[in-house]
């Protein structure tokens, strides 16, 4: 069998969020894999019980098992759709780990969280070059909206491709290097066979903006305000952040941070020497006895947490604030699809306190971290790649970056999908198979397939509740207890206030006193009539079913 360079997506194309690439050398049968993120999503309202879901990665185990070999997960940076599936997913894989000390820190503090004690994490210096395998790696410094993020060049016998990460090009970021574009151009000219490369902003013509821009607009708003001022954003653009805290600096205003993730956030930035001197914070127990227009609160719950600091402030139950008539609350983010009623209701709860909202819809006070076409374009004319290969975005994303991509005179596009085989080289990109790619779903400490019993009835719990109907049995077959009936999630009573529990029990009742004992004796007979008798009165009254369990108990 001949020698491949193979390139295959298990999350992350197809959707924004949760991704996982391999690359592979070897032959079919002896491929050396090396993994870039790992990541998750956010789990909506769809799946209860459920917080996190990561991309599904038994195709590898089962190559493993086979006999091939992983290198290593080399992480771009430390967003939770590239890392958040690192600690889970490893105890899997056990390889090293390599990303830069911002990004180690963090993941080290993932392991930590599940009880992992000295993971295998390299920190690779940013720029640094190195190898796995086959494979010579080259971090690319690029901006974006966490610090320390990389594209890596990966150089193999076959040719070198690019893996973008997430990027954009900040000409003036607050905190950080600019984009290497010497670096990108020095790329170009040696040849670049394949580009792999961030779809998220395509839609969007221009540029993405500069933080520091962001920042002289948050400064002006922050300075024209009376009373407490509190500004929510992504805790990890620790940019944002810093620049939050110089314009209370400006404004003669102490910071509080207030929830877990944004002090975890500033905690790792201060640890790996990202903070510059002068940058400081008041415990809220301090806070609260400061003048209002001395103090600035940086929040969780930009994207409508219910649990988060804004969300429990919005009600009414933050231990350490309120905030009423004079105050103003910044909302320096955009709104994620899927998360608009949150946010609007969270918005909608802060007026009725009495709250001033200023949004990013109304003033420049957020930009994205993704890159806008016009900075699309100035990758591809620095890079140069003979192929594109779109990812890190919906379909019509990754379609319309490809089209993009032919318009500045790439030759080769390929739109992947999760699980699909790519050879880059020889001959390619070339589509050569489909793998199995899903997801697995976090359930407290347990990952479940999407083919779980317990997903499917939970999810039937929440729609419809559960009826659980208890009857006893002594050794000649006499009934001797119940029918006991339990209703969770049924309505009391139905419109005409008639209740419906004694209703279902006194059908039940009428039911045990009518069947013949054959039918008694047969559990599955006697569960089947339970049920249909339940349904028979709940379907008319409710309009739903139920999820019925019947527990028969024999002597």
């Amino acid at each position: 069998m001949q020698d491949e360079l193979i390139f295959l997506p298990l999350g992350g194309s197809g959707e924004i969020g949760m991704n996982l690439n391999m690359f592979a050398l070897g032959p079919a049968n002896a491929r050396q894999w090396m993994m870039i993120d790992c990541g998750v999503t956010f789990a909506g309202d769809e799946w209860p019980g459920i917080d996190l879901i990561t991309p599904d990665h038994n195709y590898l185990l089962d190559e493993l098992d086979d006999g091939a070999d992983l290198l290593g997960l080399v992480l771009t940076h430390g967003h939770e759709d590239h890392i958040g599936a690192v600690a889970h997913l490893w105890p899997d894989l056990d390889c090293d780990i390599y990303a830069t000390p911002f990004t180690a820190e963090l993941v080290r503090r993932k392991f930590h969280e599940v009880g992992i004690k000295n993971p295998p994490i390299k920190i690779i210096d940013l720029g640094a070059r190195f190898s796995l395998g086959g494979f010579d790696l080259e971090f690319i410094t690029l901006t974006h909206s966490i610090p320390e993020p990389n594209a890596i060049a990966i150089r193999t016998k076959f040719g070198t491709v690019l893996h973008t990460g997430d990027w954009k090009i900040d000409p003036m970021p607050v905190l950080g290097d600019v984009t290497d574009r010497t670096t990108l151009e020095d790329l170009g000219r040696e040849g670049v066979m394949a580009m792999i490369c961030d779809s998220t902003n395509v839609l969007s013509e221009g540029r993405s903006g500069s933080e520091s821009d962001v920042a002289e607009t948050l400064a002006q708003i922050i300075g024209e305000q009376t009373g407490r001022v509190a500004v929510t954003t992504f805790a990890s653009n620790v940019s944002r952040l810093l620049s939050v805290c110089r314009a209370a600096q400006v404004t003669d205003r102490s910071v509080c941070l207030l929830g877990r993730s944004m002090l975890r956030m500033m905690d790792v930035a201060q640890q790996v020497g990202l903070l510059p001197p002068g940058i400081s914070f008041v415990e809220p127990s301090e806070a609260g006895y400061l003048p209002h227009n001395k103090v600035l609160y940086l929040c969780t719950g930009s994207q409508g947490e219910s649990r988060a600091a804004l969300g429990r402030i919005a009600r009414e139950d933050h231990p350490e604030l309120s905030l009423g008539e004079g105050d103003t609350v910044l909302f320096s983010s955009k709104i994620i699809p899927g998360n608009e009623r949150g946010i609007f209701d969270l918005i909608n709860d802060l007026t009725d306190l009495g709250v001033t909202v200023i949004t990013a819809e109304e003033t420049y006070i957020h930009v994205s971290g993704h890159p806008c076409r016009d900075e699309l374009r100035d990758m591809y004319g620095w890079v140069k790649p003979e192929a594109a290969i779109p990812v890190h975005g919906e379909p019509r994303h990754m379609r319309e970056h490809a089209r993009l991509a032919e318009e500045l005179g790439v030759g080769r596009t390929l739109v992947p999908r999760n699980g699909d085989m790519i050879r880059l080289a020889p001959d390619g990109p070339v589509r050569i198979d489909q793998v199995p790619a899903g997801r697995l779903y976090l359930d407290g400490r347990i990952l479940l397939p999407e083919d779980s019993r317990a997903l499917k009835s939970r999810r039937r719990l929440a729609e419809e509740g559960v009826i659980v109907v208890s009857v006893a049995f002594d050794a000649k077959g006499r009934l001797v207890g119940g029918p006991a009936v339990t209703a969770l999630g049924v309505p009391e009573e139905d419109n005409e206030g008639e209740p419906l529990l004694p209703l279902i029990e006194e059908t039940l009742e009428a039911l045990m006193a009518s069947l013949p004992r054959p039918k008694m004796a047969d559990d599955r007979e006697l569960e089947t009539h339970i049920r249909r008798a339940i349904r028979a009165i709940l379907a008319p009254r409710w309009g739903k079913r139920g999820d019925i369990l019947a527990s028969i108990i024999r002597a």
